[in-house]
C-alpha cells in the first residue's frame, strides 16, 4: 500500500472519530460505581482503566469500600444489598499495510472485531475484609467461560493493609494477582490499546495464563507482591505453583504529582498439567508520574523488561522466550489532557529485541488520542509505525497498524 493512501484511509478513520466525539452528560454507571456511590472519574486518573492514588486504595482494600448502598449485615455477614455488575464491552477496527491477497481476508484488508471482548463481571465486596472480581467471557467458544477470577482477603495491620489474592486468568499474567502502576505491569492497566507498543512488560510476554495466590501489602507510600503460579492450562487444572513473582513499588506523592516507580522478577520453574516443565526468567522496572502541566492532565510511563533466551536444544524453555538471545525492550509513553476529562493525546516509543538470532531489531512509534463520549465510553485512535531488522524484509502483516476502538463499561 503507498503512503497516500494510508494516509487518507487514516483521515478517513479521524474524522469517524471527530463525528461520534458528541459531549453528553457523564453518568458513571460502571459496577464497582454503584457499590461506591462514585463517578468513574473518582478512581481512574484520565479515562479507565488507568488508576490514581483513590482507586490504587479502593484495588488495594480488595474492592470492599462501600458507600451509599445498603448493605445486608448480621453475624459475619456483611454483603452490598445488591449484586454489582457491570458489562465491559471492545469494538476494534484494525488495519494493517502489508499486501492484500485475492480469496483471504485478514487486518490487511481491513478487519471489524465487533466484539474483541465482551466481558460481564461481577464484583465487589463479600464481607467486611473479603471481596472478589470475576470476569465472565461471554464470547467464549473453546476458552473457557471464567477468563479472570481473584477473591482478596485484605486486613488492616496497624497503617498498612495486608492479604492474600487467590487467583486465575486466561490472559493477565501472574501480576493479575495484584499490580497497581498503569505502565502495563498487568495486561489490562495501561494508556492505550496498542499495549505491547507502550509497555516493555507486555512486549516479552508477560500477559499470559497464569493462576496461583499472591500476598500483597500495601500502603500509600509503597505495594508490594510475592506470588507463587503456575501457567494456567485452558480448560484444565494446572500444574503445582512453584513459579515465583515478586513486585516492589514506591508510590510517593511531590507536590501535585502521584509518583511510581518499581521493579517485577519472574523466577523458578512450573509444570502444567501436560508435564511440561518450564523456567520462568524474566525481569522489568518501570516508572510512572501522573500530574498536570497548567490545567491539562499529563501522564508519563516509562518501562524496560528483559526476559532470557532460551538455548537451542535446552530445556526446560523459557515460559516467556524461546529465542536464543534475550527478548528485552525499553518504552516511554505519554498522554496529555488536552481537554480534561474529554480528549487526550497520547505518543508512545518502544525499542525492542526480539531475541532470535537475526532480524532481531523491533521498535514501534505510535500516536494515537481518546475521547470519552461519557466518563464510561471512550473512543480510542492508536497508529503504529514499526522500524528495525524485524522488518526488513517487510513482513506478511507489513509495517503500520491502526486501531480505532470503542470502548463501553455499564
Amino acid at each position: 500500500m503507498d503512503k497516500n493512501k494510508l494516509f487518507k484511509q487514516i483521515l478517513a478513520i479521524s474524522a469517524l472519530f471527530v463525528t461520534f466525539a458528541v459531549p453528553t452528560e457523564s453518568q458513571a454507571t460502571a459496577g464497582y460505581s454503584r457499590q461506591t456511590g462514585t463517578a468513574c472519574a473518582t478512581c481512574h486518573f484520565q479515562h479507565y482503566p488507568t488508576l490514581n492514588d483513590t482507586g490504587r486504595a479502593f484495588k488495594a482494600g480488595g474492592y470492599t469500600l462501600m458507600g451509599k448502598q445498603g448493605k445486608v449485615e448480621g453475624e459475619n455477614l456483611s454483603l452490598p444489598e445488591t449484586l454489582n455488575a457491570g458489562l465491559v464491552m471492545k469494538a476494534r477496527y484494525q488495519k494493517t499495510n502489508g499486501p492484500t491477497v485475492a480469496g483471504t481476508h485478514n487486518k490487511n484488508n481491513g478487519e471489524l472485531q465487533f466484539f474483541d471482548e465482551m466481558l460481564l463481571i461481577l464484583g465487589g465486596r463479600v464481607s467486611e475484609n473479603i471481596g472478589a472480581q470475576v470476569e465472565l467471557n461471554l464470547l467464549a467458544e473453546t476458552d473457557p467461560v471464567v477468563e479472570n477470577f481473584k477473591m482478596p482477603f485484605v486486613f488492616d495491620v496497624g497503617d498498612v493493609k495486608a492479604g492474600v489474592v487467590p487467583f486465575t486468568t486466561a490472559g493477565q499474567g501472574v501480576s493479575y494477582g495484584f499490580e497497581l502502576l498503569n505502565t502495563g505491569a498487568v495486561r489490562g492497566q495501561r494508556i492505550m490499546e496498542h499495549r505491547a507498543e507502550m509497555s516493555a512488560q507486555q512486549y516479552i510476554g508477560t500477559g499470559s495464563a497464569a493462576e496461583g495466590f499472591a500476598a500483597m501489602v500495601y500502603t500509600p507510600q509503597f505495594f508490594a507482591n510475592l506470588s507463587k503460579w503456575s501457567p494456567r492450562s485452558v480448560g484444565n487444572s494446572s500444574g503445582s505453583p512453584t513459579a515465583n513473582y515478586f513486585r516492589l513499588a514506591a508510590t510517593p506523592k511531590v507536590g501535585s504529582w502521584d509518583l511510581g516507580a518499581g521493579i517485577q522478577s519472574w523466577s523458578g520453574t512450573a509444570t502444567d498439567k501436560t508435564l511440561v516443565k518450564f523456567d520462568t526468567k524474566a525481569w522489568a522496572i518501570d516508572g510512572q508520574a501522573q500530574g498536570a502541566i497548567g490545567a491539562m492532565p499529563l501522564g508519563i510511563y516509562l518501562s524496560h523488561a528483559n526476559a532470557s533466551g532460551s538455548a537451542a536444544g535446552s530445556t526446560p524453555k523459557n515460559f516467556f522466550n524461546s529465542n536464543p538471545n534475550d527478548e528485552t525492550a525499553t518504552a516511554i509513553a505519554a498522554e496529555l489532557g488536552v481537554v480534561p476529562r474529554k480528549a487526550t493525546l497520547m505518543l508512545a516509543y518502544r525499542k525492542g529485541d526480539n531475541g532470535k538470532a537475526a532480524n532481531n531489531g523491533d521498535n514501534a512509534l505510535t500516536l494515537g488520542g481518546s475521547y470519552q463520549i461519557v466518563q464510561n465510553i471512550m473512543l480510542q485512535l492508536n497508529y503504529s509505525k514499526y522500524s528495525g531488522s524485524a522488518y526488513d524484509p517487510l513482513p506478511a502483516n507489513g509495517d503500520q497498524l491502526v486501531t480505532l476502538m470503542l470502548f463501553g463499561a455499564f
